[in-house]
């Protein structure tokens, strides 16, 4: 759930809490769903890992009246095909390769969101409620559910957002298949004899963001977009304390006629402790292409999972469609 989605966001580096206002705003702030105009549905396919993990996305939204707006989406993380190695070896001590079999590891997210306009000019909120489903093979299974809430303003063509993720902490639940683990368990003597916690929690979030959208000559636009994400740990991050951390993140779309689309960002600033002790700030580079066409939008991004310094590259595509397009 915190990847992100999207690969015109991932291609900003994920500075969109202020200026989102599609159908992705499910994720990104609910409150930016208050934009759409008409449904709108949003898909994304992503390999991590070379190809080892897939990530699946799908959502939906569309405004109830001029007043509000919900949405729906899907998110699944997994990896497939895992050698299922505890039968290995029979009763007699024969490595028997027959006896191996393929389970697969994945994690869904299913959000519900809803945007409401406030009284006050150009404010407006949205909340999520998460459903988190998780699937380790025949071994182990979680639930969990949590919220998040959004909220958006607008002032002079300046716009500022604030996204709360997991306000009351999000909890999951763990069933452990006891004689499934016990097998693993009786592998390797002094390992993995006691049962892993049966609670997950994850601690709330808080994300600040401004952006604002420049026009130059009617057909080129710059939209500039800032985040400060805030975690309420002492972490890597490039400013951290023990109350909070706090990682900032940087983003520009430059657009022509609406219909293409160039980005860039970066974020995940990190304080690396290097191998002499000493410390140096690595940061995540990534940078995008988008195409738009008759309410048919295509996105690419390339994102760096981990430093300037590695090749571990992703490469995220996504598209949008104006499902009122249809109907013209």
């Amino acid at each position: 759930m915190n990847i992100g989605v999207d690969a015109a966001a991932l291609g900003m580096a994920n500075s969109v809490v202020s200026s989102t206002n599609d159908v992705n705003s499910g994720y990104w702030n609910p409150a930016g769903l208050l934009h759409l105009e008409d449904h709108q549905v949003s898909l994304m396919h992503a390999n991590y890992f070379a190809n080892i993990a897939q990530y699946d996305y799908i959502a939906y939204g569309s405004p109830i009246d001029d007043q509000s707006a919900w949405g729906v989406s899907l998110i699944r993380f997994g990896v497939d095909d895992i050698l299922n190695t505890t039968e290995l070896i029979d009763s007699q001590g024969n490595i028997d390769y027959n006896r191996i079999s393929l389970f697969s590891t994945a994690d869904y997210g299913f959000t519900f969101s809803y945007a409401r306009k406030l009284p006050l000019d150009g404010l407006h909120y949205g909340v999520n409620a998460k459903i988190i489903r998780r699937v380790i093979g025949k071994f182990a299974s979680a639930w969990g559910f949590g919220f998040d809430a959004g909220i958006q303003y607008e002032r002079n063509n300046w716009k500022f957002g604030l996204m709360a993720r997991d306000i009351t902490t999000t909890y999951n639940v763990w069933n452990i298949n006891e004689a499934e683990y016990q097998k693993v368990a009786d592998a390797v003597e002094g390992q993995n004899q006691d049962l892993p916690e049966s609670t997950e929690i994850t601690a709330p979030k808080l994300q600040l963001g401004l952006s604002k959208k420049f026009i130059f000559h009617y057909d080129y636009s710059l939209l500039a977009a800032a985040n400060m994400n805030m975690r309420f740990t002492q972490t890597n991050d490039i400013i951290s304390t023990k109350f909070a951390s706090i990682d900032p993140a940087l983003g520009f779309e430059f657009g022509y006629t609406n219909l293409v689309f160039v980005r860039a960002g970066v974020g995940n600033f990190q304080n690396v402790e290097q191998l002499d002790s000493s410390k140096k700030v690595e940061f995540q580079p990534n940078i995008g292409l988008g195409f738009k066409y008759k309410g048919i939008q295509v996105d690419y991004a390339l994102t760096n999972l981990g430093n300037q310094n590695t090749t571990l590259y992703s490469n995220i595509f996504s598209l949008k469609v104006d499902l009122g397009l249809f109907r013209k």
